[in-house]
């Protein structure tokens, strides 16, 4: 009953700030400035106290979503951007593409922090706390809080169906590479077509805390494959003076494109934020958000550094396609990777169904909302298919 509450107290402030009122709740209120003038109990407001999610994740199962978030197909693309920046540039250039994205991260998040400290409320939205930033920012940029929402949320959803888009092509094409080897050969099409229903399947999952397992089985599968692809990668491994140390300026701009897409992970950090049972371990020296994003670099560092020096400037868009057709374990580590991108597309569905529904058609449907919010993400299926 607690969280049911909780939860109540949660969206009804929510829904109040995007509706447009921006008021603290309990007293508190804003001063030309819009900052937050209340008592010293208003100063001392932790968000994180407050919060009452129906099912919080754990901090293991936020780090592992947070990998299996970033270690989609971008990472297979490594030694093709190290062939464009060369290894020396592509190992320090990834070093700072990390930090910086890292450093973003974290800004954000703790914004929002400050935020919720200053309206005295558990929790913002990503699109509502760019609207409060706006209201309490510099004085020309406040006529613009109201139509932020909606922009912040237009970009969210084009940016993650474009992120689901890109695994189901993924998917598809590495089911087609091994399934053609052995029967009759299907258009590209055809198996898109097949994994409509399996994926609507999956999108099916409500909350993060039960996508956690299939998140881990996919960062076991992620792992189990690059092992394989690095012994492919390791089997009478050039020397490394074969290979260019640095790129040209016209190529870079692919290198960076290729990496800044692998890295960023800003679609899913908010939410995974938001559904934290120990919001506070997000952030900080050994927090969550620093160890998962530590990892990863390390990871991709070593699959486009040695995946380049292997396959130089044969080094194709997927790692995996510089792997033998007709090899059983290249064909196994093919359809691994199928799978763990398969998983992945929940958790990159994820956030557009979540905007759709909580923002736009919760508060507006009063009866079936289980099937309607089935049929949201129904349509979100249909959508990234077409």
């Amino acid at each position: 009953m607690k969280s049911e509450n909780g939860d109540s107290l949660n969206m009804q402030q929510m829904q109040s700030l995007t509706s447009g009122n921006t008021t603290p709740p309990n007293g508190a209120t804003l001063n030309k400035e819009g900052t937050t003038q209340s008592s010293l109990e208003s100063a001392e407001y932790d968000p994180h106290k407050h919060r009452n999610r129906p099912h919080p994740t754990t901090n293991t199962e936020t780090l592992i979503h947070l990998l299996k978030g970033s270690l989609g197909t971008g990472i297979l693309a490594m030694p093709q951007a190290f062939h464009n920046s060369g290894y020396i540039t592509g190992i320090v250039a990834t070093i700072l593409i990390g930090f910086l994205c890292t450093y973003c991260l974290h800004i954000l998040v703790k914004a929002q922090y400050e935020l919720c400290k200053r309206l005295r409320v558990p929790i913002l939205s990503y699109p509502q706390s760019m609207k409060v930033a706006f209201e309490q920012g510099p004085s020309f940029l406040r006529p613009f809080a109201n139509s932020t929402p909606i922009i912040v949320d237009g970009f969210m959803i084009v940016y993650q169906l474009g992120i689901c888009c890109v695994y189901i092509v993924f998917v598809a094409t590495s089911i087609k590479q091994v399934a053609d080897q052995y029967y009759e050969p299907l258009d590209l099409r055809t198996h898109t077509i097949i994994l409509l229903v399996p994926l609507t399947l999956i999108n099916y999952i409500r909350n993060l805390k039960l996508l956690a397992p299939f998140s881990t089985l996919a960062n076991i599968i992620t792992f189990i494959g690059l092992g394989m692809i690095l012994s492919y990668i390791f089997e009478d491994l050039p020397p490394v003076s074969s290979r260019e140390m640095f790129g040209t300026a016209k190529d870079f701009s692919l290198y960076f494109g290729t990496t800044l897409f692998a890295l960023e992970a800003v679609g899913v950090i908010v939410a995974l934020e938001n559904n934290m049972k120990t919001p506070q371990n997000f952030r900080g020296t050994f927090g969550v958000l620093n160890v998962g994003m530590f990892v990863i670099v390390i990871l991709y560092i070593g699959v486009g550094f040695f995946g380049y020096i292997k396959y130089g400037q044969y080094a194709l868009g997927s790692v995996t396609l510089n792997l033998p057709e007709k090899d059983v374990l290249a064909q196994a580590i093919k359809i691994m990777f199928a799978i763990a991108i398969f998983i992945t597309y929940a958790l990159q569905a994820y956030v557009p169904v979540e905007i759709l529904w909580s923002t736009y058609l919760d508060h507006r449907i009063t009866e079936k909302k289980v099937f309607w919010e089935y049929v949201c993400r129904t349509f979100i299926t249909l959508v990234t298919c077409e």
